[in-house]
C-alpha cells in the first residue's frame, strides 16, 4: 500500500498549502463570502455540505475500493507488468502471465492499469472523506490472510483470498439478455457453470501450480491446470468489475450532495470501463476441463465464440436493449440492475462473501460491511 500512503500523505500537504494561502489572501476575499458563480471563497457550493447518508455511502465505497485494491494488487504482483509502486519488484509470475496471454496479448498491461485505478478510487475517497472532516476507512487490522507462494508474490498480509472462489458468471447472460432484473427479468444462465460450484484458485497459490511449465514453450504448452487457473480469473475480473458497475448507478441515486453525485458518476463510468474490458476478455477462453489438485473442485470451460446461443455468444459485449422504468417503454441499452435490493451496497457486498473472497477472514469483518452496505441503502435524498 506505500502508494495509497504516497497519495494520501501528498493529498494532505495540498490541502494544508491551499488552506496557508487562503489566510494569507487576506481578509477581504474572505469577508466577501462568495466568489463570482456562486462558489463559497474555498471553492465549494454554498449547498454542498455533506448529509449523513452522503457520508455513509461514501464510506461504504471506501471500503469497496478498499477489498478490490487488494485482490487487484495480488493478480498485478503475479500477473500485471511490473512497477515499484503497484506490483513490486519481484518481476511477477511469467507463466502465469503467459497463461492469462492465452485471453489476449494485452492482459498484463489491463491488470496493471485496472490495479492502478483502484489504488487511485481508494485514495482519493479516503482524503475526500478526511477533506470534508470525516473519518478514513482504514482495513489494516484485517490484513492478516496470506498471501501467495508463487514467485513473484509479495509476502504482506492480505483482506481478500483468491484461492477459494465461487464466481458467479450469470453477468455475462444478464447483459446479453433482453430482459432486466430490475423488472423481474431472468432467470440468467450461467456462463460457466461449474465456475459457480466449488471453490477455485484465481492465482497460482505456489510454483507447485505452475508445474510442467516452461517459458521455453510455446504458449499452448501451459499445462491445464495453470491455464484453467488464469481462464478463472479472467472472469472473475468481469465478475469483480460488474459489481461495481451497478453499485455506482445505484448509490448515485440516493446522494445529496452534487459534489458527490459528480464523483460517484465519474467514479462509476472507470467501473465501466473496467467490466467492458474484462468481458470481452474472458470471451477468449479455451475449452478444457481441470480438475484441482487440492480442492478437488471441477472446472469446464466451452468455446463462447463458436456455437452459442445469442445470451452465450462471446462477441456480444455490448449490453443488449432491454425493458427499463417500465414495461411498454421502448427498451434501452443501460446498466444493469440499477434498482433497490439488486446489486445495491448489500448485494454488492453480498456477493463478494459469496465469491469466497473472504474466506479465513473473522465473521465481524464480514458483519462490519455488511453493516455499512445497510446503512448506504437505507440513505434517503436529502437525509
Amino acid at each position: 500500500m506505500k502508494r495509497l500512503g504516497t497519495l494520501i500523505k501528498k493529498d494532505s500537504n495540498r490541502r494544508s498549502f491551499l488552506k496557508g494561502g487562503m489566510v494569507a489572501a487576506g481578509a477581504a476575499t474572505m469577508g466577501a463570502g462568495l466568489l463570482k458563480g456562486g462558489l463559497s471563497a474555498f471553492g465549494r457550493d454554498r449547498g454542498d455540505e455533506l448529509t449523513e447518508g452522503d457520508v455513509a455511502i461514501l464510506r461504504l465505497l471506501a471500503a469497496a475500493e478498499l477489498i478490490e485494491a487488494d485482490l487487484w494488487q495480488q493478480y498485478s504482483e503475479l500477473g500485471g507488468t511490473q512497477d515499484s509502486e503497484v506490483s513490486g519488484v519481484n518481476g511477477g509470475n511469467p507463466l502465469y502471465m503467459a497463461a492469462l496471454q492465452i485471453l489476449d496479448g494485452d492482459m498484463s498491461q489491463y491488470v496493471h492499469d485496472n490495479t492502478d485505478d483502484e489504488l487511485s478510487h481508494v485514495a482519493f475517497l479516503n482524503a475526500y472523506l478526511e477533506f470534508k472532516g470525516q473519518k478514513q476507512v482504514d482495513f489494516d487490522k484485517f490484513r492478516t490472510l496470506p498471501s501467495s507462494q508463487a514467485t513473484g508474490a509479495k509476502q504482506i498480509g492480505r483482506l481478500t483470498n483468491l484461492t477459494q472462489l465461487s464466481v458467479d458468471t450469470r453477468f455475462w447472460t444478464r447483459y446479453r439478455s433482453t430482459t432486466n432484473p430490475d423488472l423481474g427479468g431472468g432467470p440468467f444462465d450461467q456462463a460457466v457453470p461449474s465456475l459457480n460450484v466449488g471453490q477455485h484458485p484465481a492465482i497460482p497459490r505456489s510454483d507447485a501450480d505452475t508445474k510442467g511449465s516452461t517459458l521455453d514453450n510455446p504458449p499452448n504448452s501451459i499445462t491445464t491446470h495453470l491455464q484453467a487457473i488464469a481462464f478463472t480469473a479472467g472472469f472473475h475480473f468481469a465478475f469483480i468489475e460488474q459489481a461495481g458497475t451497478s453499485l455506482y448507478a445505484t448509490l448515485a441515486q440516493k446522494v445529496t450532495s452534487r459534489e458527490v453525485l459528480r464523483i460517484l458518476l465519474s467514479i462509476g463510468g472507470s467501473e465501466i470501463m473496467h467490466f467492458q474490458t474484462w468481458q470481452d476478455k474472458a470471451g477468449n477462453a479455451l475449452p478444457l476441463t481441470d480438475v484441482d489438485p487440492i480442492t478437488h473442485a471441477s472446472v469446464t470451460f466451452t468455446n463462447l465464440a463458436q456455437g452459442q446461443p445469442e445470451t452465450l455468444q462471446a462477441n456480444l459485449i455490448m449490453p443488449e436493449p432491454c425493458d427499463f422504468i417500465r414495461k411498454g417503454l421502448p427498451q434501452c441499452a443501460i446498466i444493469r440492475p440499477t434498482g433497490p435490493r439488486q446489486l445495491d451496497a448489500v448485494g454488492a457486498i453480498t456477493g463478494f462473501i459469496s465469491d469466497g473472497l473472504f474466506i479465513g477472514q473473522p465473521a465481524a469483518f464480514q458483519t462490519m460491511l455488511l453493516e455499512m452496505a445497510k446503512e448506504a441503502d437505507g440513505t434517503q435524498h436529502g437525509l
